[in-house]
This record gives C-alpha cells, sequence and structure tokens, in this order.
C-alpha cells in the first residue's frame, strides 16, 4: 500500500513538473548569457546610414562610447581601428553624443573627424543628444559595452580596454 501511494504521488509530482515547464521550448532568442537585454537604438553614422542594433541580432557586439575631446579615447583610436580592421567574430560600432556632453554639433564632429588619422575601419554612430548614452549608463568616457549574440549586454566598462582585453572578454559571451 505504501509502494502504491509513493508511486502515486511520484506520478503526481512528474505531471505537475512536466505542466509547470509545458510551453518553455529552446528557441534562438534563448537567453544565453547572464545580464539584462541591451537597450535597442536607432542611430545613423557619418555616411548617413541607419544602424540599429536589433539590426545585429545573433551577432556579439563592441561598442565603444566616447567623445572628441576625451584624451584617453583619442590615444586608444590607432588601437581600435586595427580591432575592427581585423574581421573579428564581433561588430565593432562607436557611438558618440553630438550636442551634449561637451560633445560638437554633428556639423562639426563630421569635419574634425575627416581630419583625424587611421580610422578607415572605425564605424561611427551618432547619438544626437545622448539618449543611447543614457539608456547605457555611460559616466565616462570611454565606455566599452559587451553585447552577447543573445542581445544581452553582459558587461559595461569604463576607462581604456586593449584589444587583448577585448578579445579575451568575448571569450566567455555566447
Amino acid at each position: 500500500m505504501k509502494r502504491l501511494l509513493a508511486l502515486s504521488i511520484a506520478i503526481l509530482l512528474l505531471l505537475l513538473l512536466s505542466a509547470c515547464s509545458n510551453g518553455q521550448t529552446t528557441s534562438s532568442a534563448e537567453q544565453l548569457n547572464d545580464g539584462k537585454p541591451a537597450p535597442d537604438f536607432k542611430l545613423v553614422d557619418l555616411e548617413g546610414e541607419t544602424h540599429q542594433l536589433s539590426g545585429y541580432a545573433g551577432q556579439k557586439v563592441y561598442i565603444k562610447f566616447w567623445a572628441s575631446w576625451c584624451s584617453i579615447c583619442l590615444a586608444g583610436m590607432n588601437e581600435l581601428n586595427t580591432l575592427a580592421g581585423e574581421e573579428p567574430d564581433f561588430e565593432v560600432l562607436t557611438i558618440v553624443s553630438p550636442g551634449s556632453n561637451a560633445e560638437k554639433s554633428s556639423d562639426s564632429f563630421a569635419k574634425w573627424y575627416e581630419g583625424v588619422d587611421n580610422t578607415s575601419n572605425i564605424q561611427v554612430l551618432l547619438d544626437e543628444g545622448g539618449p543611447a548614452f543614457d539608456e547605457y549608463g555611460v559616466i565616462g568616457y570611454p565606455t566599452s559595452v559587451y553585447i552577447g549574440s543573445d542581445g544581452v549586454m553582459v558587461k559595461s566598462q569604463t576607462g581604456h580596454v586593449s584589444n587583448e582585453q577585448i578579445y579575451e572578454t568575448f571569450e566567455s559571451i555566447q
């Protein structure tokens, strides 16, 4: 009798567990990394092309937030240009915020940027007025953001980060 009761309870528990997991199937949208979804943005680059973060779905993305007046940012441009030119297994984007945080206007920035050496591989997106900076909680320059292929913002780090450190960080991100 005790065996029958124990078996009945076990079957009931299995039924309850399977009912609780009903509808939870694995899909490509499954979260692979720890963290919260990265805020989506829709920004224009210096050539006038629109870029939306959700357009990079399924890809890892490295974003560097920077400013033209930031000496640390400018000192790292050559290294960033090298990284972007190596075609790593993640997208490399940079974002500046014309008209906010003491940044030049879009036109002034574009003219200034034309004279900056070693930037041919760098994709610069313009965040007019800084809403993306606010959504990503940028409080210092430069700030590096690492986004997994699942759209999760895995890490945000203020200060210069070497290409070697960027590659090492992405090794643990899916």
